[in-house]
């Protein structure tokens, strides 16, 4: 695998549980398929006025060890399919010490920067694809979300579905200038941050409740695993709402869906997946949740969406 990035997680990468927050896992990944993007041939894909550029359509990450500030990290990556028009790129942070800390496995997509439409890959760039193919470790594999289950279609994907099942609208806002990529659209990473920057609105209070029944802990939460699919590209102005509802509840465990959906339209701009827990901050460990506080948890969030 090639190496892609190399830097630090610095103290403002971190978020209020003292690790490196999901949005930036996720602004260092399209960093490093930037870097990426030039041993394919196409070292203006993320240049302004570029014709064509890649985008992630369908993305799956893990987070198998916290990231802390000050720790160095280093990112590798390579292929792993690649089609007429799209391709699976593998992307791995590893600690300093060598064990793996969070891992990305990312349906990218050929696109013309005016119209965001798929088309061909050129010749010279499938040339330098087939030296980049690769297989990822076993120990980076998918453990509670499948990256490549099927998606709800696009055509039954409508804000009126979370509205009508009472599911509850954690965040909202517009998209800013400064959260826009060179071509003028909303960057990755801030679908993903949008998501965090609400869910406490939902669970801040449930999570509280949790670690106080189990003891008086310290509260707090982290992502385990997260699967996106991303449906539009907003742009400076553009509203969006994020609804969340309740998927499996497995041990530990909980799942969550977030539709992140534009209140103009009615249609998503992204649907996502997230397991989480709920974490001993002092420990690092997950704090399991009593059955009348996952009923608590259902009443908040109900079920009924999906990705």
């Amino acid at each position: 695998m090639k190496t892609v990035w190399r830097g630090i997680c610095n103290q403002w990468d971190c978020d209020e549980m003292g690790h490196m927050n999901v949005r930036v896992y996720v602004e260092k990944q399209m960093e490093g398929l930037a870097v990426f993007a030039h041993a394919l041939g196409m070292p203006h894909a993320f240049a302004k006025n570029a014709p064509s550029t890649i985008i992630p359509v369908d993305q799956h990450i893990r987070f198998v060890r916290e990231v802390l500030p000050g720790r160095p990290i280093t990112m590798q990556g390579c292929l792993v399919e690649v089609g007429e028009r799209d391709a699976v790129v593998y992307q791995e942070l590893r600690h300093g010490d060598g064990e793996l800390a969070a891992c990305f496995r990312t349906r990218i997509a050929h696109v013309d920067t005016s119209s965001i439409e798929p088309f061909a890959w050129g010749k010279r760039v499938r040339a330098a694809m087939a030296d980049d193919l690769g297989t990822p470790p076993e120990e980076s594999a998918p453990r509670s979300i499948d990256p490549d289950a099927p998606g709800i279609p696009l055509t039954d994907i409508s804000i009126d579905l979370p509205r009508s099942l009472g599911v509850p609208c954690i965040g909202m806002g517009a998209v800013p200038a400064k959260h826009l990529n060179v071509h003028g659209w909303m960057e990755p990473q801030w679908i993903i941050g949008r998501v965090s920057d609400s869910v406490p609105n939902l669970l801040h209070g449930w999570r509280k409740t949790v670690a106080e029944t189990a003891g008086g802990l310290r509260m707090g939460a982290a992502v385990l695993e997260y699967r996106i699919r991303y449906h539009a590209w907003p742009q400076a102005g553009d509203l969006f709402e994020v609804y969340t509802g309740l998927g499996d509840v497995i041990g530990k465990t909980h799942s969550l869906y977030h539709w992140v959906m534009d209140p103009v339209t009615g249609k998503p701009w992204a649907t996502t997946r997230a397991v989480a827990i709920t974490l001993d901050l002092d420990a690092r460990k997950a704090i399991p949740a009593a059955p009348e506080a996952l009923a608590e948890l259902e009443r908040l969030a109900p079920k009924g969406l999906g990705i």
